[in-house]
């Protein structure tokens, strides 16, 4: 059988939330395996556009044989000089799921998960960049610390960090296994909880995807035309965090300005408020448990 490349999470939640005009502009800012872009395509009608981005060159073995669609190779981050060279000023909805392919997580060679021995890459865009390979041999103990307290949330951050700057002197750590042997964790299935926190944060680290969506955030507010839809599916508290506060605020701090009557002057209207998927969903596709879908229209 071959591989899935992705199985996308609450795709009719989603799709209701993105309210597809038939004639309409939208932007997929994570094509992956293309399920969101394809039933995007079902909808539109004859005038509708779809631009599909994705900083992995692999998600484009996915392509769409449709002269409605068209394919960015590149990182969200950099959404506002993709849509000036397309001259795309006014969009009528973003799309966006943060999650990690089932591909990357399934292909040992990627590095992403802990249930594979591979090397430690963890690149999205691997045309560039450091590894964690990298980050988990050159970066200073304090350093690294911070990267597993920031971003997967581990109290005992200073302790991991410690064992492997301690490791890394013997040799340098160039695999997902040697990392769970320098950890102590090789045993996965009693250690899922802090491992999976572990791969997170280096992974986040890698691709800086917590300061990509923040970028991505802005620029989707200042190009959805009124009455546009910004859709985001999320993973892991930290983005959901700033995704739930920029559609409350329609700002990065999270502050919600008030005119001189007390109204709310943020430019989103809440349309979905981290909705989470089905158990019926769940039982087919147990990933689906952690997404929180929110969505918000642009006043």
């Amino acid at each position: 059988m071959e591989p899935v490349y992705h199985i996308p999470a609450m795709l009719k939640e989603t799709l209701d939330a993105l309210s597809i005009q038939k004639n309409g502009l939208y932007v997929d800012l994570t094509f992956g395996g293309g399920g969101h872009s394809r039933a995007i395509m079902e909808r539109l009608g004859p005038n509708g556009r779809l631009y599909s981005m994705d900083q992995d060159q692999e998600a484009q073995q996915n392509a769409i044989d449709d002269k409605r669609w068209h394919f960015i190779h590149g990182n969200f981050r950099y959404l506002d000089n993709y849509l000036g060279y397309y001259n795309l000023n006014e969009v009528d909805g973003f799309l966006a799921d943060l999650g990690v392919s089932f591909h990357h997580f399934d292909t040992a060679e990627r590095g992403f998960s802990f249930r594979f021995d591979g090397p430690l890459d963890m690149r999205m865009n691997r045309q560039g960049g450091k590894t964690a390979a990298q980050i988990v041999n050159e970066y200073e103990e304090q350093d690294l610390a911070r990267v597993l307290y920031l971003y997967g949330e581990l109290k005992n951050s200073r302790a991991l960090a410690h064992k492997i700057c301690l490791a890394r002197t013997q040799k340098p750590i160039e695999t997902t296994g040697e990392l769970l042997h320098v950890l102590g964790y090789e045993d996965i299935e009693g250690h899922k909880k802090v491992l999976a926190p572990v791969f997170q944060a280096l992974r986040i680290e890698v691709n800086d995807e917590l300061g990509a969506l923040r970028n991505m955030l802005e620029t989707a507010r200042d190009y959805l035309k009124p009455g546009g839809r910004l859709v985001v599916l999320t993973y892991h508290s930290l983005e959901d965090r700033i995704v739930k506060n920029f559609m409350r605020s329609g700002n990065l701090d999270g502050e919600i300005e008030k005119d001189f009557y007390g109204n709310n002057l943020s430019p989103f209207k809440l349309i979905a408020k981290g909705d989470t998927a089905s158990e019926a969903e769940i039982a087919q596709n147990p990933r689906a448990r952690s997404a929180k879908l929110r969505a918000a229209e642009k006043l």
